[in-house]
């Protein structure tokens, strides 16, 4: 072993770093400012990558999303849609690229029953139960999931259990990675159950876009195979669907806390390696923003 790296690993770390919450990371909103007065909105755009985002984002042609800031580099929850969202629907939301331990994390909901210590860091929002989804329950949240990859089709074992962590749960064939308007048919389906919600209940809607994950082909004019550049072009109609969802949502009484993320990236070919479920940077890095509607 190299001795340096022996060393490293000799070094004693703190306990408290793994069994309370101090030394964590301060939220950089202060979530129980949030949470009571404001819908809680969670968008996956589901596989997007983050050098794809913020080329996007670059050219000027993502203007829904540039509005609310530019993109944070973060490290996916996980390396394929299922591990990811159990890790996010628990509280583990990507974190910043640059973290090198579990106190570099910016929890915004803090989860209290998994060893972590009972006071959540400022700023987070500390929940009791086995999701946020269960945590914001328990505050009066009424909670929805709009599905699109097939870990959300109700017609299978396996596409229950996520849909089940919700009060309230939709998927249809219109939603699938298959159909090209997709995200069109989500984001109707949403505002047309939004204009006959009450304005007294906060709503947590978790929305899974998978416009962007394969197959994408379809989006760019030409296309046999899914690309890079039909990736992108997914985004950019993802992208146009959502200015209409915000809009929408703006319309509620308080306004939305929005959290918009990829859950993983895919590769098209890099170092021999193709879509997800693998770890590669392009898989494991991915963009995050949070923002006010």
């Amino acid at each position: 072993m190299n001795d340096s790296v022996g060393r490293a690993a000799d070094k004693e770390v703190p306990y408290h770093l793994f069994s309370s919450s101090q030394g964590h990371k301060k939220a950089s909103v202060d979530m129980n400012r949030i949470v009571g007065v404001q819908d809680i909105l969670l968008v996956c755009l589901d596989t997007l990558r983050y050098d794809a985002a913020v080329q996007e984002a670059a050219a000027g042609a993502t203007p829904v999303l540039n509005q609310y800031g530019p993109w944070e580099k973060r490290q996916a929850p996980g390396n394929f849609t299922y591990p990811s969202h159990h890790a996010m629907f628990a509280g583990f939301l990507p974190c910043g690229f640059e973290a090198k331990s579990l106190a570099d994390r910016e929890m915004l909901f803090f989860p209290r029953q998994v060893g972590m210590g009972k006071k959540p860091p400022e700023g987070s929002f500390g929940f009791s139960g086995s999701t946020i989804m269960e945590g914001l329950e328990q505050v009066g949240y009424e909670t929805w999931c709009v599905g699109g990859v097939s870990f959300f089709d109700k017609r299978t074992d396996l596409g229950k259990v996520f849909p089940g962590f919700f009060q309230k749960s939709y998927w249809n064939p219109s939603f699938a990675c298959t159909v090209k308007d997709s995200t069109r048919n989500q984001v109707d389906f949403i505002l047309r159950k939004l204009s006959a919600s009450s304005q007294e209940t906060h709503i947590f809607l978790y929305l899974n876009v998978d416009a962007i994950h394969y197959p994408n082909y379809f989006y760019l004019e030409g296309a046999r195979g899914d690309s890079l550049a039909s990736h992108r072009a997914a985004l950019r109609y993802a992208d146009a669907q959502l200015g209409r969802l915000f809009e929408g949502w703006k319309e509620r009484r308080g306004g939305a806390f929005v959290i918009c993320c990829s859950d993983h990236g895919t590769c098209y070919g890099e170092d021999g390696c193709q879509f997800h479920g693998i770890h590669h940077p392009v898989v494991d890095t991915i963009p995050y923003k949070h923002f006010i509607l």
